[in-house]
């Protein structure tokens, strides 16, 4: 079996966050029945629309790792979680997003470093910064494992060695830093793996993605792609 795990922004989105031109190649993994999951620092909000759009029935990974998110017929075996949303079972690895803003701002204030997280932005802010239409710009302030910003002035380094104190994380998107928890897009990916090779007798998995946040998934599956 054929497992294909994706990035979204700038793998199998373009700058619009259009999939138009991956249409094709999306077809043909229907025809074929190969699995699509989708890994994105993207908000639970903003990938239910992009999976009713791809009519995507597969398992996804939002916020960097925040949480897994499997349909919950999908697998014949019982997953390790009783929690459910949505219709799916959710295994959460991220930590609460009030604490990461905390985080961030006490970051800040030790490392003298000035920035702008998406809790301090508008929707039209977002919207504008982001290049996305204001309905989604809505969506993707729907935060929960995850908190964006960008550094408007100080020492980038002093920020992330405070971030790191505080015994939390960072990493660099298409277009912003993140904060996070003890979580990233590894820790879903390999249990999510786990569970296909649990299911199925012979898995071969390929890994699509294109920023520094995807390097660890892409080094768990067994064709990595770097666009």
């Amino acid at each position: 079996m054929l497992v294909l795990i994706t990035d979204l922004d700038g793998t199998l989105l373009d700058d619009d966050y259009s999939f138009e031109a991956a249409i094709p190649a999306l077809e043909m993994l229907k025809q074929l029945r190969i699995p699509l999951a989708l890994c994105t620092s993207k908000t639970r909000a903003e990938v239910e629309v992009i999976r009713r759009r791809l009519d995507n029935q597969d398992p996804f990974i939002v916020e960097n790792g925040g949480a897994l998110y499997i349909p919950r017929t999908y697998f014949p075996m019982k997953l390790n979680t009783s929690l459910r949303r949505g219709g799916c079972a959710v295994v959460e690895f991220g930590q609460a997003y009030p604490k990461l803003v905390d985080g961030l701002r006490r970051a800040s204030a030790e490392s003298r470093c000035t920035v702008r997280g998406f809790h301090q932005m508008s929707d039209g802010e977002v919207s504008r910064c982001c290049g996305m239409p204001p309905d989604i710009a809505r969506l993707a302030k729907r935060r929960e494992y995850d908190e964006p910003f960008e550094i408007l002035d100080g020492d980038a380094a002093g920020l992330f060695a405070a971030i790191e104190r505080q015994k939390m994380r960072w990493t660099r998107g298409g277009r912003f830093h993140h904060i996070l928890g003890a979580n990233d897009k590894a820790h879903c990916v390999n249990l999510l793996i786990h569970y296909y090779r649990r299911a199925f007798e012979s898995v071969t998995t390929v890994g699509l993605g294109d920023g520094p946040n995807d390097a660890g998934f892409l080094s768990l599956v067994d064709e990595p792609l770097i666009l």
